[in-house]
């Protein structure tokens, strides 16, 4: 099961999205794919202060959300997310906020959460990660 980092899933609107991410979609059967509450979140507010709001919020509700399936922020994701932050603070290193939350679902859940971020991620040991870009 696959859990898609806004990255990967702004990758696929582009103009010219990545090759690599777009085959390897195909070869994920739809019940396997995964965008988090956070994640349409963070594409929503990136819409709202763009110069073209309504074009993006159509790409995320008639393109994006259709093609996969939504999960929240629950208690064990939150509880997760909350010792990471800690365990993470106490190395004297950090991640945002909504990172955090969205990595909590994706242990929480046993996902793997794909993100061009691996070196951001990389910080959480229990997180299992993928880069398709």
């Amino acid at each position: 099961m696959y859990l898609f980092d806004t990255d990967i899933l702004t990758n696929i609107v582009k103009p010219r999205p990545s090759a690599n991410v777009l085959a390897r979609l195909q070869h994920i059967p739809q019940e396997q794919q995964f965008v988090s509450t956070i994640t349409i979140s963070e594409i929503v507010y990136c819409a709202m202060k763009s110069q073209r709001p309504d074009y993006h919020l159509n790409m995320l509700e008639n393109v994006l959300l259709p093609a996969v399936n939504i999960i929240g922020f629950d208690a064990k994701a939150a509880y997760i997310c909350g010792r990471l932050r800690a365990e993470l603070e106490k190395l004297g290193t950090s991640l945002a906020l909504a990172d955090l939350e969205i990595a909590g679902i994706a242990i929480a859940n046993d996902f793997i959460l794909v993100t061009h971020n691996l070196r951001y991620f990389g910080r959480i040991e229990l997180l299992k990660c993928e880069s398709w870009i």
